[in-house]
């Protein structure tokens, strides 16, 4: 059976035509200032028909669209209004209970992951503190002491998928807070390029740093979080650019903004990639270990700085990762 949309095209359509076929005949029998009032009438009525259309279709179509994306960008249990029972009604309710489906299962996986990661967190911590004590026993040698070894890289990696888990959670539920202060950013960069540095020359990487030609002023942001921004970015770079052996890092005040870049020499991302590399959980054609969330936090961090934070391939090869931060709050 057909709702009261179809019905009301349906006759608007019947109208239209007959008040055509009403004008030709008209013409055909020589009613001439007849035939032009119906045109004119014709006119008015196309003109009216349009304006209802629009305004009973095409905008809730639109409306529709608009809100279609608010649910696709992560706006997951938003609803319009619905008015009336015919389709687009019948779709923007459907459309409402698919968005209140969709965040009870984001809200269900969320709180799955806040709980295994804090399940995770006790064995790991233990793993890591008793293989570390071990290690240090003149008894352990060779390969058992080999195998120690491996044990605590991996527990500790695990440890830093966890807390990158803990953060998303966090974020998802509203619970990430910022602690802003004045900070000295030149030191904050420093210190994180210290912690990395040694870990670095480990692993046979060169990182190379280019600090500002002259003082930068204090700027509003949270010491810690920037710091976590800054170690995972220089992790990021080591992991994906590691052939390169080498990692540029540069400082500089430009205008009202703070820049950081982190060049790598690898291989670079592919261009297809490249849209999607700070969406949550995605991988890509990347074979590295990992949750895939950590550059998804890096760049909700820099955004509650007010800031932004863009990934490119760089022209002579690997990929060149930039943090834009404002001098002052907005």
């Amino acid at each position: 059976m057909w709702s009261s949309l179809k019905n009301q095209l349906l006759l608007s359509s019947i109208v239209a035509l007959a008040m055509l076929l009403l004008s030709i005949w008209c013409v055909t029998r020589s009613f001439m200032n007849l035939s032009v009032t119906l045109l004119v009438l014709i006119c008015i009525y196309i003109a009216g028909l349009n304006l209802w259309f629009w305004r009973y279709v095409t905008g809730p179509i639109g409306e529709l669209t608009r809100f279609s994306k608010h649910i696709a960008e992560g706006s997951y249990g938003i609803k319009l209004e619905v008015y009336g029972e015919d389709e687009l009604s019948q779709l923007t309710q459907e459309i409402n209970n698919m968005s209140e489906k969709v965040a009870v299962a984001e809200k269900s996986r969320t709180d799955f992951i806040s709980q295994v990661s804090h399940e995770l967190r006790t064995p790991l911590t233990a793993i890591m503190g008793w293989s570390e004590t071990i290690a240090f026993d003149p008894a352990v040698q060779g390969d058992s002491l080999r195998g120690i070894n491996i044990i605590s890289k991996e527990a500790e990696r695990l440890t830093g998928m966890v807390t990158e888990l803990l953060e998303f959670t966090r974020i998802q539920d509203g619970r990430f807070n910022l602690r802003i202060e004045l900070i000295d950013i030149a030191a904050e960069l420093e210190d994180a390029l210290f912690t990395y540095g040694e870990l670095m020359k480990q692993a046979g990487m060169e990182v190379n740093y280019s600090g500002p030609p002259a003082e930068i002023p204090l700027i509003p942001g949270d010491p810690e979080r920037l710091k976590q921004v800054f170690c995972n970015l220089l992790d990021n770079a080591a992991k994906h650019g590691g052939d390169g052996e080498r990692i540029d890092v540069r400082l500089r005040e430009e205008g009202d903004h703070v820049r950081i870049s982190f060049r790598d020499y690898g291989h670079g991302i592919p261009e297809a990639e490249l849209p999607h590399v700070k969406e949550k959980f995605y991988k890509g054609s990347s074979k590295n270990r990992g949750t895939g969330i950590g550059l998804s936090v890096c760049d909700e961090i820099v955004s509650r700085h007010g800031g932004e934070l863009t990934v490119a391939n760089a022209v002579d090869g690997g990929c060149i990762v930039t943090v834009t931060l404002p001098l002052t709050s907005a």
